[in-house]
């Protein structure tokens, strides 16, 4: 048994659709996470009332100036997009011509997949990104590659092969029968190894035929473990294509439905001008939504309807959307989010925003039985953040005058240099300060 000792803040429930806000958080100024040995949560809460059974446990103490937090969950991002995060000037489709398929063409070449795989997953573990899903490109080494290096990592990713078989440079094409074989031999090889599982990954409804939907479809009617991950009604041109590619459905939603591609394990990028009937199809399937407000402001493609989307009982978790959006970091993602609604007249609680970050994404991507929540029984994923990372950070938390009012410094002011500690499954998978002697106060528990 280890146990940690700090600051302890964790939600345990959603704080959308009810009175009663902080009914769904715990919070401790001086609290303990005990980790057993196979690297999950044997108790936690407040220091004072720890339980005394473990009296030789190693304890790393913390101290005050640290807050233990679960690790964020990044419910949609690009792989191959990170080396053009910041990409100046265009809506989406045009942007994707001018931008993003020159990019990914670069990755049929395996040296260079290998090499932003690995900064890739530096930069989501120095922002305490624990779990993401993933897009990959067309290319099945180079999804393989993205897959590898999670695994040596440790990280805790969904990752797909993008499928596309028009509408899109030749080559990033290829045809809808070799899509299906190269996705299901990924799939057979990945999908629940480790932490990894793979998620059948149409790029979106204009780049693919009728015919590579239908095996998408096949993919998961074969394999209904596996997730689906794909657009959904980012940009109001994007949408009126959808409607002249597929006539003959009533929906953008409704072509995806049509090609049994939405359950409890699909999760959907954006949702920005999804109608009423369509929220209802989604939520009557179980589907999930990745709101990714920082891309949704980059591209000008909309403000997303937090608000009618939970009413609707549609699952919402915060996606970075690399490179559409400009960093890795979910502390962005929250204060985006707080924009997006705020302009909108609604206003999230830092509850509501770190929800959507943690629980609220691992309940989108269907993992909140281990992890999301610092509880008994789940996974020990979590962070260490450091109140005083920085001088006006420090006067800010020093002066905070309770957990929302902390909380809502981090968010606004927040980013990687906060990130002192990761661990994923109790193993510390990032460190800011691993070249140095470690933060922490190891003692002897009497």
């Amino acid at each position: 048994m280890r146990i940690f000792r700090g600051r302890l803040f964790t939600p345990h429930s959603s704080p959308f659709g009810t009175d009663d806000v902080a009914a769904s958080f715990t919070y401790h100024e001086d609290g303990f996470l005990a980790v057993d040995d196979d690297g999950r949560i044997a108790s936690a809460g407040s220091w004072e009332r720890r339980s005394a059974q473990s009296p030789e446990a190693e304890v790393t103490t913390f101290g005050a100036h640290a807050l233990m937090t679960p690790g964020f969950v990044d419910t949609h991002l690009h792989a191959p997009q990170l080396e053009m995060i910041g990409s100046y000037g265009g809506h989406l489709l045009e942007w994707l011509n001018r931008y993003t398929f020159p990019t990914e063409a670069k990755f049929a070449d395996a040296g260079h997949a290998g090499m932003i795989a690995q900064s890739l997953f530096d930069e989501l573990l120095h922002n305490g990104t624990l779990t993401a899903l993933i897009f990959s490109t067309i290319h099945y080494e180079a999804t393989d590659i993205f897959f590898r290096e999670a695994e040596r990592r440790g990280f805790r990713a969904i990752i797909g092969k993008t499928m596309m078989d028009r509408n899109a440079p030749a080559a990033l094409l290829e045809g809808a029968v070799e899509s299906y074989e190269a996705s299901r031999a990924l799939l057979e090889k990945w999908n629940g190894r480790g932490l990894l599982r793979y998620a059948i990954t149409p790029r979106f409804a204009p780049t693919s035929t009728p015919e590579q939907l239908r095996l998408a479809g096949k993919l998961k009617q074969e394999f209904p473990d596996a997730y689906v991950h794909t657009h959904i009604s980012e940009n109001r041109s994007e949408v009126g294509w959808v409607s002249e590619l597929f006539p003959e459905s009533s929906s953008y939603a409704g072509v995806y439905d049509h090609f049994g591609l939405l359950s409890d394990r699909t999760v959907l990028a954006h949702g920005v001008h999804l109608s009423d009937a369509e929220l209802d199809l989604l939520s009557a399937r179980g589907s999930r939504i990745s709101h990714c407000p920082n891309s949704n402001l980059f591209l000008g493609s909309g403000l997303f309807p937090l608000g009618r989307t939970v009413e609707h009982h549609v699952q919402v978790g915060l996606g970075s959307d690399i490179g559409a959006g400009t960093t890795p970091s979910m502390f962005n993602a929250m204060a985006d989010a707080y924009k997006v609604q705020q302009v909108q007249g609604v206003s999230l609680t830092p509850f509501h925003l770190w929800y959507l970050a943690t629980l609220g994404g691992a309940r989108t991507l269907s993992l909140d039985p281990a992890i999301g929540s610092l509880e008994k029984g789940k996974d020990a994923d979590f962070l260490v953040l450091d109140l005083h990372a920085t001088p006006l950070i420090s006067l800010r938390s020093d002066r905070a005058s309770s957990v929302e009012d902390l909380l809502a410094g981090l968010i606004f002011m927040g980013d990687d240099r906060v990130v002192e500690r990761a661990f994923i499954g109790g193993r510390e998978v990032s460190s800011r300060r691993a070249s140095e002697a470690p933060a922490a106060r190891m003692e002897a528990m009497s």
